[in-house]
């Protein structure tokens, strides 16, 4: 009986069997639910593939299809316009309030996590019922505007509006950056501001040339992350305005899904994700290509 404890011993502490256990389950859901699916969605990219059909090997066939899609190109221009305007203003609109909080004011906490809640419900399918319900045609925007004379406005009915309400909407889920931001505020030196200021700059002054540069890194990270997230953009669309009005909200998230679950075109659909994956690898490698001119570290000279 000794000896067997022994042996038990001998596997479980020099064999690293305990550490293969307990790494198990993320080895079986990285494989089961992230690699093989990976895989699985290349070749489904070089088949005419539609669920309950067996795939059909094509080749590039979809590839190049993509690019004499019109659909799928007009995709493309929706969702670049829409990260375009949403990230920086997300961005710029998140600085700011986690300026005014990094401020000594009472009651500062508070506001920090109330802030923080549209970021923790924003993508959820009951807010953005909620978003066109405000913006329809009996909508309380539409209240608001009559009770100033101004006349009803068909807010997703107009494309420039439509994408208006989507990007505000973006804007609104500003709370991760700001607590991102807010700490990056507070891990700024007082003394570079004391500085400053006997050298007589003024706020915007010591902003530009000490807060932008210090903060710079952790603006190429919400930067970076934001981008990747508008990119993927799909619920706001799908329940507020299902890609219209004219497919001027159609973003490519939004397509994929069309194209996999309501036309099953599953093949297709996984050749778009690959260009997809391709596009946000493209500009994030730009991003960090740029980066060098803009982000200021303190091994910088």
């Amino acid at each position: 009986m000794n000896e067997l404890k022994t042996n038990w011993k001998k596997i479980l502490y020099h064999n690293n069997t305990v550490g293969y256990i307990f790494s198990f389950p993320f080895l079986f859901g990285f494989f089961a639910f992230t690699l093989i699916p990976v895989l699985v969605s290349v070749y489904y990219s070089m088949t005419n593939y539609k669920l309950g059909q067996s795939p059909v090997f094509i080749g590039l066939e979809n590839y190049k299809n993509l690019f004499s899609d019109d659909r799928f190109l007009n995709s493309v221009k929706v969702t670049l316009i829409y990260v375009i305007t949403s990230v920086p203003s997300k961005l710029i609109f998140a600085l700011f309030i986690a300026y005014l909080l990094t401020q000594k004011h009472s009651g500062v906490t508070f506001y920090r996590s109330l802030y923080y809640v549209p970021s923790l419900i924003g993508g959820s399918i009951a807010v953005a019922l909620v978003w066109k319900t405000i913006f329809s045609r009996k909508g309380l925007a539409n209240t608001i505007l009559a009770s100033f004379g101004v006349p009803k406005l068909s807010w997703l009915g107009e494309p420039h509006l439509a994408m208006g309400i989507l990007v505000l909407m973006s804007v609104w889920q500003f709370g991760s950056s700001m607590i991102i931001f807010a700490a990056g505020l507070k891990e700024i030196s007082p003394t570079y501001y004391e500085a400053a200021e006997i050298d007589g700059a003024n706020k915007w002054q010591r902003f530009k040339a000490i807060t932008l540069p210090c903060l710079s890194p952790i603006i190429l990270y919400n930067l970076i992350m934001q981008t990747i997230t508008a990119f993927m953009a799909f619920t706001q669309a799908f329940v507020i305005t299902q890609g219209g009005p004219n497919d001027s909200t159609n973003f490519y998230a939004l397509y994929v899904y069309n194209h996999a679950f309501k036309w099953s075109n599953m093949g297709y659909a996984s050749a778009m994700s690959w260009v997809m994956l391709a596009l946000i690898s493209i500009i994030t490698f730009l991003l960090f290509k740029t980066s060098k001119f803009w982000v200021f570290t303190e091994a910088d000279q």
